[in-house]
C-alpha cells in the first residue's frame, strides 16, 4: 500500500470515524453492528483503494460499504433473521439511498449519538467512556488508561453500556429542549474531554489533534444553537473556553513539533477571529450566572467574584482573558474527582 493511500485512510479514520459510526447507528439502531461494519469498511479500503484508486468522496465510500457489510452480516446470521425483519419493518434498514440528514430540527447525527451515550440510565463513567469510544475514536486500552483501570475492566463496561442501550430501547435522538438539562453536565463533560484529547493527545505521534479540537468545538456550538435563544451559561462558557485554547494552536508548537509554553508563544500567531468570537461568550456566561451561583457548583466563591465581566481584559495585555478564564475553569476541574480530570 502506497504512503498516500495509507495517509488517506488514516486521515478519514481520524476525521470522520464518529460521523460514520453515528450515521450507521441511525440506520441500524445497534452500536455493535455499526462499529463492526465501519471497521470492516476501513479494512476493505486498505485492500481496495491501492487497486482501484481513492474514491472522490472517501467518507461516502466508507459509509456505503459499511452499510452493505452490516446488511450482509445481519442477513447471513440465522439468529438475527428475526431482528432483520423487525429492523426493516421499523425502517431502520433503508431500501433506498438515505438522505444525509432527513431531519431539519436535529442538525447532526453525532449530536444524536452523544445524547444517546449520555442517557441518564447509564452510569456517569460509562457515559464518558462510551462517548470517547464512539465519538472520540479512542481505543479501549487508551480509555482504560485514562480511567486508571485494566483494559479488560473497561471493555466490560463498554459492552454493558451498549447492551443496556439496546435492551432498554434508548432512542437515538436529541431530547426536547425541556429534557436536555438532566443530561447537560454529562454531555458538556464528554465534549470537553474530546477537546482535551485533541489538545494534548494521549496517543499517536501528534501532540495536537486538530480534528478532535475542531469536532468538540463544533459539537458545543451545535448544542448551544439547539438551546437558543437563552443557552445555559455553562454551554456558552465551554464554547468560549475551547475557542480561547484553540486560538493559540499555531503558536503551541515550534518548527520541531515541540510544545511552546504560553509565556514564550508568538502572540501574533494567535487566531484573532476565534478570540473575538469567544470574548462575548465569556461575558454572556458570566451575566447568566450573576444571580445563580448554584450553576458554579464547587467553584470557590472568590473565583466566581474575581472572574466577573469587570475583570475581562483585551487579549493584547500581559494577562489575557484566556489565561484568566481558564484559571477559573481549572478551579472547577480540580474539584472534579474523575481520574480524567487529574
Amino acid at each position: 500500500m502506497s504512503a498516500d493511500i495509507h495517509q488517506t485512510v488514516d486521515a478519514v479514520y481520524r476525521s470522520d470515524w464518529s460521523r460514520i459510526v453515528a450515521t450507521l447507528i441511525r440506520f441500524f439502531g445497534d452500536f455493535d453492528i455499526a462499529e463492526e461494519a465501519a471497521q470492516e469498511a476501513f479494512a476493505l479500503a486498505v485492500r481496495d483503494w491501492p487497486e482501484n484508486g481513492i474514491p472522490d468522496s472517501p467518507r461516502a465510500w466508507i459509509v456505503s460499504t459499511a452499510r452493505h457489510k452490516a446488511i450482509d452480516r445481519i442477513r447471513r446470521n440465522a439468529r438475527l433473521t428475526e431482528k432483520l425483519q423487525s429492523h426493516v419493518a421499523a425502517g431502520l434498514v433503508p431500501t433506498v439511498q438515505a438522505p444525509a440528514d432527513e431531519s431539519g430540527d436535529i442538525p447532526d447525527d453525532r449530536l444524536r449519538l452523544i445524547f444517546t451515550c449520555c442517557h441518564p440510565s447509564l452510569a456517569g463513567e460509562a457515559q464518558v467512556a462510551l462517548t470517547l469510544r464512539m465519538l472520540g475514536g479512542l481505543e479501549t486500552d487508551e480509555i482504560a488508561r485514562a480511567f486508571l483501570v485494566p483494559t479488560a475492566t473497561m471493555a466490560q463496561r463498554l459492552v454493558r453500556a451498549k447492551q443496556k442501550i439496546r435492551d432498554a430501547g434508548i432512542p437515538f435522538v436529541v431530547p426536547e429542549v425541556d429534557n436536555l438539562l438532566p443530561r447537560l453536565d454529562a454531555v458538556l463533560t464528554v465534549i470537553y474531554l474530546i477537546f482535551n484529547e485533541g489538545y494534548s493527545a494521549m496517543h499517536g505521534e501528534a501532540l495536537v489533534r486538530t480534528d478532535l479540537c475542531s469536532e468538540a468545538i463544533r459539537l458545543a456550538q451545535l448544542l448551544r444553537g439547539l438551546m437558543a435563544p437563552q443557552p445555559p451559561a455553562e454551554v456558552s462558557g465551554l464554547v468560549a473556553l475551547m475557542l480561547l485554547h484553540d486560538s493559540r494552536r499555531a503558536a503551541r508548537l515550534d518548527k520541531s513539533g515541540n510544545l511552546v509554553l504560553l509565556e514564550e508563544q508568538d502572540r501574533s500567531l494567535w487566531d484573532q477571529s476565534q478570540i473575538s468570537e469567544a470574548l462575548p461568550l465569556v461575558a454572556e456566561a458570566f451575566r447568566g450566572d450573576t444571580h445563580d451561583d448554584s450553576r458554579w457548583g464547587d467553584v470557590p466563591s472568590h473565583c466566581r467574584r474575581r472572574y466577573r465581566p469587570s475583570t475581562v481584559e483585551p487579549p493584547v495585555l500581559k494577562r489575557p482573558i484566556g489565561a484568566r478564564f481558564c484559571g477559573c475553569m481549572i478551579c472547577w476541574h480540580r474539584s472534579n474527582r474523575r481520574p480524567l480530570f487529574r
